[in-house]
């Protein structure tokens, strides 16, 4: 990737601001990970609100996320630029809504979700090749997102007199 927008373009219009993530998107080393650390702060405000309010600012997040996406990758002429990264705060999001607020249920989500974006089991391989525009570039993360929740929701039910 050799476009490497800066603070000029994150200023430039509001969907470049969301879509990089408030800023995360431009740190030069894995802004994907920059971008999932994002989703913490917010899930720490909307948790006192349950469940609900998580997985209802996700779905926001998610909405937005489309059009931003959108918008700033076809600024850079690059649909899925890897400073885009609020799908990773969208999807990490919805993660923790179905995560312990526990220090090691927190640090294993991240982790999950991390390796399940990176390595891209199938179908999230399969819709981030085939699924284009602002949606595709959010939609390969919630299926990422969905299988970091079903290895939680497995990890829970086997370790529920430990946490």
């Amino acid at each position: 990737m050799s476009i490497r927008p800066g603070k000029d373009f994150l200023f430039s219009h509001p969907a470049h601001f969301l879509a990089f993530g408030f800023g995360a998107g431009l740190m030069p080393r894995a802004p994907g990970t920059w971008g999932t650390l994002v989703a913490f702060p917010i899930f720490a405000i909307v948790h006192w609100g349950g469940m609900f309010a998580v997985v209802g600012t996700a779905a926001l997040l998610f909405a937005l996320g489309v059009w931003a996406a959108g918008i700033a990758g076809r600024s850079l002429g690059v649909a899925d630029h890897g400073g885009i990264v609020i799908d990773e705060i969208a999807a990490f999001l919805l993660v923790l809504a179905f995560t312990p607020v526990h220090f090691f249920w927190l640090i294993t989500a991240f982790l999950l979700f991390r390796l399940f974006d990176i390595w891209k089991p199938w179908p999230v391989r399969w819709a981030d090749r085939r699924i284009k525009g602002g949606f595709g570039v959010m939609f390969d993360d919630l299926l990422a997102a969905g299988y970091a929740i079903a290895v939680v929701l497995l990890l829970r039910s086997w370790t529920t007199s430990i946490f």
